[in-house]
């Protein structure tokens, strides 16, 4: 028979520090449902957070710095990977090709939700790009009319 160890846990100040935020963010994500409300508490009340708490906050952090997403679109891109999870499990636990083709079915919709949502960020980057690069070429102009000018 084997035991599990208890799982390690971890106050908000700790996990602010490991993952580069501050606790106010962390209780703010809570706020907004990107991360579970800490249920275990300290003796004193301290919010408690597990390894498996500390690795979503920092997938959520990875993705708000990556793509440069919104609360919002932050929130949407985590509510369908919530779902796509809730849908794995399903898949690991159906027997039938019935309730697969189910699963994938529900399934397609929210990861094209989060394509929509990783393309929208795409086309305001690429965008964004197009105009910083008219000026750069504005500038150069420039610079060229002003060095001509100096000879």
């Amino acid at each position: 028979m084997t035991t599990q160890a208890p799982e390690r846990s971890y106050r908000i100040g700790d996990v602010a520090e490991r993952v580069g935020v501050t606790t106010r963010t962390i209780r703010y994500y809570e706020e907004l449902g990107l991360l579970r409300t800490a249920s275990a508490r300290t003796k004193g009340a301290h919010r408690l957070y597990t390894d498996a708490d500390i690795a979503r906050l920092e997938e959520l952090i990875r993705l708000r710095d990556l793509l440069g997403l919104t609360l919002e679109e932050l929130v949407a891109l985590a509510e369908a990977e919530e779902a796509r999870a809730a849908l794995r499990n399903q898949w690991a636990e159906s027997a039938t090709d019935i309730e697969r083709a189910r699963i994938v079915k529900a399934a397609i919709p929210l990861v094209e939700r989060q394509l929509e949502l990783v393309r929208a960020r795409q086309d305001r980057l690429s965008e964004f790009a197009g105009e910083l690069s008219e000026k750069l070429r504005r500038l150069r102009k420039r610079q060229a009319e002003l060095a001509k000018r100096a000879t």
